[in-house]
């Protein structure tokens, strides 16, 4: 009986062992977006394998959710998919109990999402930024002299982006990004869904649609510190990004990012679970090991992206820290405005008017 009872012991113990092993959470994360050595920080802490997958844009995240049966355990979409994706169910809440390190966040960003997520029931901030403009100085300023970059005049006004169209010009592909920062250029309200503000947006990205050189949501990194083009509308961290690049390849391609003066678009990503995940204890533990502030910063140090987490800033390098292109000042934050999810009505109008932009019909 002992040796029957110890035989049994072992048995339960290998068991245990191989289920340790066993132990994965599956993420699916926009793509350059986290230390890879603070993913294997993680594994090497918890046991957990993490199976990491990225994609370029929130349509891709969305329609694998809407789908059903994505396999993930945790996404990473901006504000207004997840506020049209809790809408929609797929979701599920955060136990905020296996959550300790939230009491990390910063207060204000966390009050900025429950704009998308009432009571921050669903989602925890994982990064945030700016949609603005990068540029290659030494280009852009042979170009149009003395006339200052911080405008989105330099892509929205036909006869200044017609002057640039030479150096290239690139262009997020995604309407939902660039809408808000379009209307508020046209003086409209930038969260807008009337009809009519969004075909005038629509009107203005079609008039100089020939001035783009291509619509892309992660080429213009690249492009920028390569010097193959000299403007990029994207997203803050992004063109950080570039500018590391830039200078780590001493290509003599001086890249900068502004955050224009008529306004723009402050975005948020962030760590959710959808509501079939397999792996929901790991996927919370997960969640709360980002939330640790030298990971967090780690993150950060990495991306060029401004963390959610408050406590994180203490060990984010003072070079990112003092950057106004990633942590703006209070005057640029006060320009900075939050977008909405558009409705059915609005979607399919916007939708429209991207098509048209892409393909000029």
């Amino acid at each position: 009986m002992i040796r029957l009872l110890a035989s049994v012991a072992l048995g339960l113990g290998l068991v245990t062992a191989a289920a340790a092993q066993e132990r994965v959470v599956n993420v699916y994360n926009w793509s350059d977006y986290v230390d890879p050595k603070a993913l294997d920080e993680f594994t090497k802490q918890t046991g957990i394998k993490v199976v990491y997958d990225t994609y370029d844009n929130n349509e891709i995240v969305e329609t694998k959710l809407l789908a059903g049966k994505s396999g993930y355990d945790i996404v990473v979409p901006s504000g207004p998919f997840v506020q049209r994706l809790i809408g929609a169910k797929v979701f599920q809440k955060l136990d905020k109990a296996k959550l300790p390190n939230l009491a990390n966040q910063w207060p204000e960003v966390t009050q900025r999402l429950a704009v998308f997520d009432p009571g921050n029931q669903f989602a925890v901030n994982y990064m945030w930024g700016t949609t603005g403009i990068g540029v290659n100085v030494k280009k852009v300023k042979e170009i149009l002299g003395d006339m200052p970059l911080n405008t989105w005049d330099l892509v929205l006004k036909p006869e200044i982006s017609s002057k640039l169209k030479s150096c290239g010009i690139y262009m997020l592909d995604s309407p939902e990004d660039l809408f808000p920062g379009v209307l508020a250029y046209l003086g409209l309200n930038p969260d807008s869904k009337r009809v009519e503000d969004l075909n005038k947006a629509g009107d203005a990205l079609f008039r100089v649609r020939g001035n783009i050189q291509k619509f892309h949501s992660s080429e213009y990194i690249n492009a920028l510190a390569n010097g193959d083009i000299c403007v990029a509308v994207g997203y803050s961290g992004d063109m950080i990004q570039a500018k590391s690049r830039a200078e780590e390849a001493k290509n003599n391609v001086e890249v900068g990012y502004v955050i224009p003066r008529e306004g723009a678009l402050m975005w948020f990503d962030s760590f959710v679970i959808p509501a079939d995940a397999k792996n929901v204890t790991e996927a919370h533990e997960f969640i709360n090991f980002m939330l640790r502030p030298e990971i967090a910063a780690m993150n950060t140090n990495f991306v060029s992206y401004a963390s959610g987490n408050l406590a994180a800033k203490q060990h984010i390098d003072k070079a990112i820290l003092d950057n106004p292109g990633i942590y703006p000042d209070e005057a640029t934050m006060k320009r900075l405005f939050t977008n909405t999810a558009y409705d059915e009505r609005s979607q399919r109008t916007v939708t429209r008017l991207w098509t048209r932009v892409k393909t000029g019909r």
